[in-house]
């Protein structure tokens, strides 16, 4: 999926055209939301069912194997409960990825709710600066790939890349455990960056 383009810009379809997987998952998580924090606008960006006080101030993303609850300046949130996952990019935004609600923490989400609609209604406190990581290194195989000559538009693609979406990709080709998962996902990469696809869009045809 092509998550610079919205499916839709009206929340109500968003919820319904939503992958069925994750489809029961939007919408209890979305009457959530709106039942603790009733004052919070309904908004589509990134694709994402977005959900505003003064600013952004969470969305979900509705995937094919979970639901994701993106928390726009999550870094200054207290998150006690270990909700959120580690980010590995350089921004503030922390999410939390749901496969199932039995046995989900529904009151550290709500606490994390409440803390983020309050940060964002105090208009004293400014956003955190995004978080200064050190770059990620570019494994040797990678580099390799990128030198050949046949590879030279995958390069080119590569370096285009903010540094942020080139991490993305060095990420996910250094987390791969098995030769057989290193050889792929290089592929894939190199055949996604030759056509100027960020990490994210890496599986459009």
């Amino acid at each position: 999926m092509d998550v610079s383009r919205a499916r839709t810009r009206d929340p109500a379809e968003w919820l319904e055209t939503c992958p069925d997987f994750s489809w029961p998952l939007a919408e209890k998580v979305h009457d959530w939301i709106l039942t603790w924090e009733p004052d919070l606008t309904e908004s589509i960006k990134w694709n994402m069912l977005c959900f505003s006080g003064r600013k952004l101030v969470c969305g979900l993303s509705a995937c094919q194997a979970h639901l994701g609850i993106s928390f726009f300046r999550g870094t200054e949130l207290a998150d006690p409960a270990r909700l959120f996952i580690p980010n590995p990019t350089s921004t503030n935004i922390l999410s939390v990825r749901v496969t199932t609600l039995e046995g989900f923490d529904r009151e550290a989400l709500r606490r994390l709710l409440h803390a983020a609609v309050a940060l964002d209604a105090d208009s004293s406190i400014p956003p955190a600066p995004k978080a200064v990581r050190t770059p990620w290194p570019m494994p040797d195989f990678f580099k390799e790939a990128l030198a050949q000559k046949q590879n030279r538009a995958a390069a080119e693609g590569f370096h285009r890349l903010a540094t942020t979406y080139q991490r993305e990709y060095l990420v996910w080709l250094s987390s791969a455990k098995r030769p057989e998962t290193r050889d792929q996902r290089l592929t894939d990469t190199l055949k996604a960056l030759a056509a100027g696809r960020k990490w994210a869009q890496r599986k459009l045809a």
